[in-house]
């Protein structure tokens, strides 16, 4: 059985009391990067990074849609996963949110936020993460990458077993496209340095429920050191 020191080596500690870590010891095992896997990028806009890399209380005043410093914090253990990856010969597949004003229901939004600005602009792949050629990038109406797109289909003509997610925002669309991959029967390893949120305690809330329950949370050097593995 893992060892639950090395289990609950992840951002929580500081959170999570040990009475809820006991209760959750029975979840507790060794975590891995999957057999056949791609990464999947969830809503690397540029509207997440609007404002700069302030304090989220600041930045949000302005740009109600953007994650402040989280999300800065969060660029460059981004961009040394998808390295990693491309370097491993990994599919990888980026989500954001549909902006054609002809496919989108009036009265389905992907989050219940007000004033949220739908333009193309707002939901580009942020430069820091400039697609490459052979990537893919779903559109999405909802918050899960799985909910009325062609991602699974995708997944399966690439062979894809498991998959190993980035992006934002933990509690949300994250989240979603987790327990949707999860239940579609996908492996999922979560980069923890590589996902962010507008609420730290909503972040770490959420990577340890889904690290307890539907993914493995690991470290982008961890995920980087078991792709170079691959690589070599």
């Amino acid at each position: 059985m893992a060892d639950i020191d090395a289990f609950e080596d992840h951002c929580w500690k500081d959170l999570i009391p040990a009475e809820t870590l006991e209760i959750y010891k029975h979840y507790r095992r060794d975590t891995l990067v999957g057999d056949a896997p791609a990464v999947l990028a969830i809503d690397l806009y540029a509207m997440a990074y609007d404002g700069g890399p302030g304090p989220i209380e600041e930045v949000t005043r302005d740009h109600p849609s953007a994650c402040g410093q989280y999300a800065w914090d969060a660029i460059e253990p981004t961009q040394r996963l998808l390295a990693a990856a491309r370097a491993a010969g990994l599919p990888v597949i980026y989500t954001t949110n549909e902006t054609r004003a002809h496919t989108v229901p009036e009265k389905a939004p992907a989050t219940l936020r007000r004033d949220t600005t739908i333009t193309e602009e707002a939901f580009r792949i942020y430069h820091a993460f400039e697609p490459a050629p052979a990537d893919l990038i779903v559109y999405k109406l909802r918050a899960s990458a799985f909910f009325g797109t062609a991602l699974t289909t995708h997944l399966t003509q690439l062979g894809v077993r498991s998959l190993i997610v980035c992006g934002e925002s933990t509690s949300g669309c994250v989240r979603a496209s987790v327990v949707d991959a999860f239940s579609h029967g996908f492996h999922v390893s979560l980069a923890e340095e590589a996902c962010f949120d507008r609420s730290l305690v909503s972040h770490k809330v959420n990577l340890f429920d889904m690290h307890h329950k539907y993914a493995d949370v690991m470290s982008v050097d961890t995920i980087v050191a078991k792709l170079g593995d691959r690589t070599g």
